[in-house]
């Protein structure tokens, strides 16, 4: 263990050096749009209402509708009509504002789908005159959550699935089995893996409307909304991908037909070509359609990263695909040659430094920086996976010493295994007449059963065959987790996205609300029953329009009523007021007023004047500060 341990930090090493490296000298970039601005900003205060509200992202994002959504302090919607973009390529995204505004602060709510296909969302505040309370409880906004994110996320990762199983598998019978083309297991697996990506592929188009705004599963069903998704390039990457998984069918057909029955070398040969044609247009195109609509298609160096994208996922679905073809082949009994099993275990390995050098590429272009590594889910999953990497690699090297043991004798061809059968149905066929025909395919079908049980035990009974088989079982499970935790890894916001919108976060200036204006002022006119105090309360307490309640109690705290109250606010210091304010009567000794403005922030004295009888009358005073 300890060789294949320093085999595998070789093999290893220089791509972690290179990976330090481009760390160290990474660009800004993005994946996933990042809100980076706003016209009014985020926290900001502005003095007259504004004619709409403009968002700008890190790069280009699609709306639906409704999705801005500006909401008042109460509550009510203060924007009309749908957000405008300008197109797919558009970053900014705006929406108008309905005339004569109230102050306070405001809400806006927003939802996107961002260039690499994933929805985006997220919500700030603004005031206007000055903050406020509110009472916004904003609906339910979960974009790519709940049932609906659940299930495109199985989906999404039963599509790469099936993509490795469908191109892996077919790789492993071309290039390393040819013979594997004529039996029932590597049918089965091609199969599986085609159909396995058509089923989620329609699902995924059925899926895109409500998983990117916001919908319900019933959601779903709706054809506007599935004719909607095939105009933006996720869903016209997931019409293509259908086209050609049809080519796919035709090219499984002649595999599995015309192919895996042709007995003349030549013939077969000049069909392997076109075959071979074929298949990699159908695997590079299918690799395509994740490139040119996910997280390779935006950011620094898109003309370059989609490329290499395509080719990291070609060799995941050789690997993965062909260590799946192999186990099957181990697992059903069918004799291998160790001729193959060596062609594979050279190309796995050469799938494996593909994997990890665009592997290193793709890190550095999500990423940007070591700290994202350890501050950022992306960064954290991505330690996961090459964890689990590292893990494949220890087993892969155990599989070729396994491959360095077997033996010819415990890996003749598959002719040997299928050779005493067909012997037998000759033999047993030369009687003649009806009954001999019959006996004679009762016998075939015992000696082939008899034959694949001797081969069977013969397998079982070879230590390297087993320890092999148990080798390439462990590494398609690790395989099959690694595959989990890149579809996660392709759903998640990347490293360089993640620390904009933070960066964007921390430079937006943060709104405070004012604490409601709570003064008492005792004052004694002199007169009978003069003694008292005036409590006076304002509503949000800051300089937008508030709303002033005056109490006028007698000692023992009992509301009382006086024949005058008056009260004004002097700003001394800007040589501002005295602002006097109008007083409504409510109840006993409980005046109020509505839309007090006060014009600016500062040290404002609050003089209450009460008078108890014709004659005896008193102003008291008290400084406070209101607003910031």
């Amino acid at each position: 263990m300890r060789v294949m341990t320093k085999s595998a930090l070789r093999l290893l090493a220089v791509p972690l050096a290179v990976l330090g490296l481009l760390f160290g000298t990474a660009a800004p970039a993005s994946a996933h749009a990042a809100l980076v601005g706003s016209d009014p900003a985020q926290g900001s205060v502005v003095k007259t209402a504004p004619a709409q509200v403009r968002l700008t992202f890190s790069e280009g994002v699609l709306l639906s509708r409704d999705a801005i959504r500006v909401l008042g302090p109460d509550g009510e919607r203060a924007e009309t009509g749908d957000a405008n973009d300008g197109g797919r390529g558009n970053t900014t995204a705006a929406v108008a504002l309905r005339p004569g505004l109230g102050n306070g602060t405001y809400t806006v709510a927003w939802k996107a789908v961002s260039a690499d296909s994933h929805p985006v969302a997220g919500a700030f505040t603004f005031s206007i005159g000055a903050p406020s309370k509110t009472s916004v409880a904003l609906p339910a906004q979960e974009v790519g959550g709940g049932a609906v994110g659940a299930l495109y996320d199985i989906a999404r990762y039963a599509a790469y699935l099936g993509f490795a199983l469908l191109v892996g598998a077919a790789f492993f019978i071309g290039v390393c089995w040819p013979d594997g083309a004529r039996t029932r297991p590597m049918r089965r697996l091609v199969a599986t893996g085609w159909a396995t990506m058509v089923a989620a592929t329609i699902l995924l188009l059925m899926l895109r409307a409500p998983y990117a705004n916001g919908g319900t599963l019933g959601d779903a069903f709706d054809l506007g909304g599935v004719r909607d998704v095939l105009d933006t390039r996720p869903g016209a990457a997931l019409l293509s991908r259908l086209l050609l998984l049809a080519a796919g069918a035709v090219f499984i057909a002649v595999l599995f037909g015309s192919w895996a029955k042709r007995e003349d070398p030549v013939e077969r040969q000049d069909l392997a070509w076109g075959l071979a044609i074929g298949g990699t247009v159908v695997s590079v195109g299918l690799a395509a359609t994740w490139a040119m609509a996910e997280h390779a298609s935006v950011g620094i160096q898109a003309s370059v990263a989609m490329p290499v994208d395509i080719v990291h996922l070609l060799a995941v679905a050789v690997w993965l695909g062909g260590l799946t073809a192999l186990l099957a082949a181990l697992w059903s009994g069918q004799r291998v040659e160790r001729a193959t099993v060596q062609r594979f275990s050279k190309i796995a390995f050469g799938a494996v430094v593909t994997l990890v050098v665009t592997g290193v590429y793709q890190s550095w272009r999500q990423l940007g920086s070591w700290d994202a590594l350890v501050s950022t889910g992306y960064g954290q999953l991505l330690l996961v996976k090459v964890g689990l990497v590292i893990v494949l690699v220890e087993l892969a090297w155990l599989s070729r010493r396994w491959t360095a043991r077997l033996g010819e004798a415990a890996v003749r061809g598959r002719a040997v295994a299928v050779a005493q059968p067909v012997a037998a149905g000759r033999k047993g066929a030369g009687g003649g007449g009806g009954d001999a025909s019959e006996r004679a395919g009762q016998l075939a079908r015992q000696e082939a059963a008899l034959a694949k049980e001797r081969a069977r035990k013969e397998r079982d009974g070879d230590a390297e065959r087993t320890g092999l088989r148990k080798s390439v079982l462990a590494e398609v499970a690790v395989a099959v987790v690694v595959l989990a935790v890149t579809t996660l890894l392709t759903g998640t916001q990347p490293g360089r996205a993640a620390e904009e919108g933070a960066a964007q976060q921390a430079s937006a200036p943060v709104a405070e609300v004012p604490e409601p204006l709570d003064v008492r002022i005792p004052f004694d006119t002199g007169g009978t029953h003069g003694k008292g105090e005036a409590e006076v309360t304002m509503d949000p307490g800051g300089i937008a329009e508030n709303e002033l309640h005056l109490l006028v109690t007698s000692p023992d705290g009992r509301a009382f009523d006086v024949p005058e109250v008056q009260i004004s606010f002097t700003l001394k210091s800007k040589k501002i007021g005295p602002i006097p304010v109008t007083l409504g009567k409510v109840d006993t000794g409980h005046w109020s007023a509505a839309n007090v403005q006060i014009p600016v922030p500062g040290e404002w004295t609050i003089a209450v004047t009460v008078r108890t009888s014709d004659i005896d009358q008193v102003t008291r005073a008290k400084v406070v500060k209101i607003g910031s």
